[in-house]
């Protein structure tokens, strides 16, 4: 063939891929409103950045499929979101259901590997139908599809990953969004280990979609979603906010940018939502939203483990992470769900060189027989473990209660740079009202409660601790941004340029 011949080849194999699984299938899913696996990409990279690695790849195993599994269901390459290099993976459904092949899965090897290498996070957008059948049956498709990447499902967070589960997510889609340091959920979409028709062959019964995967599922059960969205739109713009709080990897500070003018909130609107009564309700977000950059809060996991609040914000235009106990939910007592919540975001923070910044406003631990079933005490020591070992710049706020071994967990004592407390801090051991009834065998309502309980909560007042610089100060409520933003520049990381050490690195993506 002449060098025209083969260029136009060339054209003609590369125009080939790029038509996808077809135009009918396109169609019908523009009928849906869903975004094709292109579509995607265009939404979440940088325009004109990306490039594509792997698009003349196809089937390998079954010689029929090669001329139908064009890019075999998987566009993969490198791009930019917001300037910064990233690896991508997205799933094309529209080429047999993105399953997972031999070639694909080298595409996706490669990607990834080469972001761990190199210092760059990686992207995976997922929906899939799991193993590509009958390609991986037998010993022989089990030799080429599984185990042959050693590094496959071992996370040791050098650069985020974050992952996305559309539509139907079965089988890798699924693995990938548990390994993430970030997982986005469009609502109607399924996430879960397999399909139901193989659920439903497995347990002789019919599976309901919602409850076998279903994003209420994944937001307020199993935690394994962080953020939940309404269109795939939405779901690129969160993976793109998302990583701008961090660095490209764990080796730098994360990424820092100038302040709005308006970008702090009137402090004294503090005063506003907190009550004058101890024992009233208030919503901590609201403190959230004043205390840090206007409209820079993140949260994530909002459904799940709701006592405690973990968000990603920026103070002066710097990242930090924000670990906030909530009255609104349980009186703020944590519960196991919480534990998780909060032990998940510390590594997360920890391991990218996020500074903390803890909010403590806690009657203590959740108890009762729900609780030990659940494993009570196993979460509060890993809460406790996760607290001893972080090495980013920490600072504890006691905003109202702090009591028992929670105080201890959410940084109170010297598990943390600086701790100040507000005026209206109360701390002991535990619930003034319940120490009334141990030492004084009264509860309220008995006659001489009232006076039985002045007497236990005289010693909850903040001042004697400060008095012995168990803490580094007691400021108001209005002072608190200045003073963050100011200690933790004193508490930077200078030597390390801003880098922790990373000791919870291999701590479990999910547990």
């Amino acid at each position: 063939m002449t060098h025209d011949e083969l260029l136009a080849e060339l054209d003609a194999r590369r125009a080939a891929a790029r038509r996808m699984g077809g135009e009918k299938k396109l169609a019908k899913r523009r009928e849906r409103g869903v975004l094709n696996a292109w579509e995607r990409l265009q939404c979440l990279v940088d325009g004109g950045s990306f490039v594509e690695l792997g698009l003349l790849g196809t089937a390998s195993v079954v010689e029929a499929d090669r001329d139908k599994t064009p890019r075999d269901g998987k566009i993969v390459g490198f791009g930019k979101i917001d300037g910064r290099d990233v690896a991508v993976c997205v799933n094309d459904f529209t080429v047999k259901g993105a399953s997972t092949s031999a070639t694909n899965s080298k595409k996706m090897t490669h990607v990834r590997r080469t972001a761990t290498e190199k210092g760059m996070p990686f992207v995976h957008v997922g929906e899939s139908t799991g193993a590509r059948l009958p390609d991986a049956m037998g010993s022989k498709g089990m030799g080429l599809l599984l185990g042959n990447d050693t590094t496959q499902f071992r996370r040791t967070r050098e650069t985020p990953w974050v992952a996305a589960a559309l539509d139907t997510a079965f089988g890798s889609s699924a693995w990938l969004c548990c390994m993430a340091d970030f997982a986005v959920m469009r609502k109607g979409s399924v996430m879960s280990v397999s399909s139901p028709r193989l659920v439903s062959m497995a347990i002789g019964e019919q599976v309901d979609l919602e409850e076998l995967g279903g994003w209420r599922l994944h937001a307020e059960t199993t935690g394994l979603i962080d953020c939940f969205v309404d269109t795939d739109e939405e779901a690129m713009a969160a993976i793109r906010r998302f990583l701008g709080y961090l660095p490209s990897h764990h080796g730098e500070a994360p990424p820092a940018m100038p302040p709005a003018p308006d970008a702090a909130a009137d402090q004294s609107a503090i005063l506003d939502v907190l009550p004058d009564k101890r024992t009233q309700v208030y919503d901590m977000r609201k403190i959230v939203a004043i205390l840090f950059d206007r409209d820079s809060v993140f949260e994530l996991k909002a459904r799940f483990g709701r006592p405690a609040i973990t968000a990603l914000a920026r103070l002066d235009g710097k990242p930090v992470g924000v670990i906030a106990n909530n009255p609104m939910v349980g009186g703020g007592a944590l519960s196991a769900d919480a534990c998780r919540k909060i032990v998940d975001f510390t590594v997360l923070c920890d391991s990218f060189n996020i500074p903390l910044v803890r909010l403590m406003d806690t009657p203590g631990f959740v108890v009762g027989l729900d609780a030990e079933r659940r494993g009570a005490p196993g979460h509060i020591m890993n809460f406790m473990n996760a607290t001893c070992l972080v090495t980013v710049p920490s600072i504890t706020v006691i905003v109202r209660k702090a009591y028992g071994r929670a105080y201890v967990a959410m940084g109170g004592g010297r598990h943390n740079d600086d701790m100040v407390a507000w005026p209206t801090a109360e701390v002991s051991f535990m619930d003034p009202v319940f120490a009334t009834n141990i030492v004084h065998g009264r509860s309220p309502g008995d006659e001489g409660f009232e006076a039985a309980f002045a007497d236990i909560q005289k010693d909850t007042e903040v001042w004697n601790m400060a008095s012995i610089f168990s803490l580094q100060d007691v400021i108001k409520p209005q002072e608190t941004r200045a003073y963050l933003i100011r200690m933790l520049d004193v508490y930077r990381l200078r030597a390390t340029n801003g880098v922790g050490q990373h000791l919870m690195r291999t701590w479990p993506t999910s547990y």
